[in-house]
């Protein structure tokens, strides 16, 4: 039994733990808690999904609630993929924000095939100025 809640405040102790025993968790800072406790306060929106307590599952997302959601971070536990539950992030996440809303996402280097699955198409434009930190 998978349970989901809109938690806007996911510790980012616990939001780290998750993200060290994945793929994302390489290109997250984890080393800066206080920079991951801005991404988690900032975000609009943050979905979780726990299992017997556990997290085992989030959705970050900056949205304007009328015209666009950008899902910034989607991350699974391992031990709980092929269950359903990044599926259910995503569409937690856009009832959340508003089916009005586009809701758009860059995929993880090695999950471009993920998305596709669960219904998104893919866009053949992105642009973006790298981070200065």
């Amino acid at each position: 039994m998978i349970d989901y809640a809109l938690e806007p405040d996911l510790t980012a102790g616990e939001f780290i733990a998750l993200l060290q025993g994945t793929t994302l968790g390489v290109r997250r800072p984890l080393a800066q808690p206080d920079r991951i406790d801005r991404m988690l306060r900032e975000a609009d929106l943050v979905v979780t999904a726990r299992s017997e307590g556990r997290l085992v599952g989030v959705s970050r997302a900056l949205t304007d609630f009328s015209f666009c959601t950008y899902l910034s971070d989607l991350v699974v536990d391992e031990a709980f993929q092929h269950r359903g539950i990044g599926r259910e992030l995503v569409r937690r996440t856009h009832e959340a924000a508003g089916p009005e809303t586009m809701l758009i996402l860059i995929a993880a280097p090695g999950a471009e095939a993920y998305y596709p699955r669960i219904g998104m198409t893919q866009h053949t434009s992105c642009w973006f100025l790298p981070r200065q930190y």
